[in-house]
């Protein structure tokens, strides 16, 4: 296993890390429990091979998941570095319950990585700044926690702004060969030495597929998975790169890859740059996502549908896209098919873009209808 320092907290972190809010579920619903027969042999397996960082929260599995990963840390917690979260941003008694909670499930004396979950910007001015922050070094003046940290859900401007408080030692966030937007960040972090665990470096599984486009990318990398994992952990920036592995295959190919030094070279990572250039090119003539032609009357959502498409026919990602397009109306309701084409969308479109057709022949290629 490869490890790399964890921005100046002093750990040395294994470069894979085990994001367990995906471990396997015994049944479904809000009173379904993580199934310990799959799920800790899992972490135990990614334990024994020297992955050494683990990752949960508060309310993962229906509040299952800290119990597991505790259960599975017994013989192992001085080994292991320990990352979960607090999701309460209003309430100081409760911020402090799931703290305690937390201590509790994992059932250890002290929590290594110690996460506001999901924050932003307005959440930090608001709640952490005046008052949770002082809860938080309480605690690790204590020896509750050890470093005060945070996950992280909002723009890249103001995630420089997070950066640039000085308040935070590691951060957790979204960064991907098809979401490069905190690239910026990310080495601003590093010049300050703030850690940085990425989150979806397969794009939440969109780069777990077959991709024709991308595995022609680099010559020698013929995996999609391989080319993402490989593409985040050459960001001199990122510490770790987590993983929700759900099988046994997943652990063992995972550990294989990150077993070895997976820095492309600056030859690979500028074929990366040209051909990510000409496709974002390409998606660009589609459309770039302004949101100029938003709100629909029939709140159908153009630009995450035509988002949909673009990776489908740029990236080559079509069952990761055909996936999510039906996974939409059970969120929305609102496919394409739902357009009544008034034409308010055009009118408002920078580019011109031909909207109402061009939704028929996005519901017609991700439905196949």
């Amino acid at each position: 296993m490869i490890y790399r320092d964890l921005g100046k907290t002093g750990y040395r972190v294994s470069q894979l890390g085990y994001g367990a809010m995906r471990l396997p579920m015994d049944g479904d619903g809000p009173d379904a429990r993580v199934d310990r027969e799959k799920a800790i042999p899992l972490l135990h397996a990614a334990f024994e091979a020297g992955v050494n960082y683990v990752d949960t929260a508060h309310g993962y599995s229906n509040q299952d998941n800290q119990r597991v990963v505790g259960e599975a840390l017994k013989g192992w917690r001085e080994k292991i570095i320990v990352s979960t979260k607090n999701p309460e941003f209003d309430s100081e008694d409760t911020w402090w319950k799931n703290l305690e909670q937390s201590l509790s499930y994992l059932d250890v004396e002290y929590i290594d990585i110690y996460n506001h979950h999901g924050i932003n910007w307005e959440r930090y001015v608001s709640s952490v700044e005046p008052r949770l922050s002082k809860l938080m070094i309480k605690a690790k003046d204590q020896g509750l926690i050890r470093h005060i940290c945070t996950s992280f859900h909002d723009t890249p401007e103001n995630l420089i702004k997070l950066i640039n408080t000085g308040y935070f030692e590691v951060i957790t966030l979204q960064y991907n060969i098809l979401d490069r937007k905190n690239e910026e960040a990310i080495a601003l972090a590093h010049e300050k030495g703030i850690g940085i665990v990425v989150m979806g470096p397969v794009a939440g599984g969109r780069l777990g597929v077959e991709s024709d486009v991308l595995k022609a990318m680099v010559p020698g990398i013929e995996r999609v998975p391989e080319l993402a994992l490989r593409f985040v952990l050459s960001n001199p920036g990122v510490s770790v790169a987590l993983s929700g592995m759900t099988t046994m295959q997943q652990v063992e190919e995972n550990i294989a890859t990150s077993s070895r030094d997976l820095r492309l070279s600056e030859s690979e990572m500028q074929i990366i740059e040209e051909q990510l250039g000409r496709l974002q090119a390409m998606a660009d003539l589609y459309c770039t996502g302004c949101g100029y032609c938003q709100p629909c009357p029939q709140e159908v959502n153009i630009p995450h549908i035509f988002g949909k498409y673009n990776e489908a026919r740029v990236y080559g990602l079509w069952e990761a896209a055909r996936e999510a397009y039906q996974a939409w109306r059970f969120v929305s309701g609102k496919q394409a098919d739902a357009c009544v084409e008034c034409g308010e969308c055009e009118a408002k479109c920078p580019q011109h873009i031909p909207i109402i057709e061009q939704l028929k022949e996005a519901h017609a290629a991700l439905t196949g209808v």
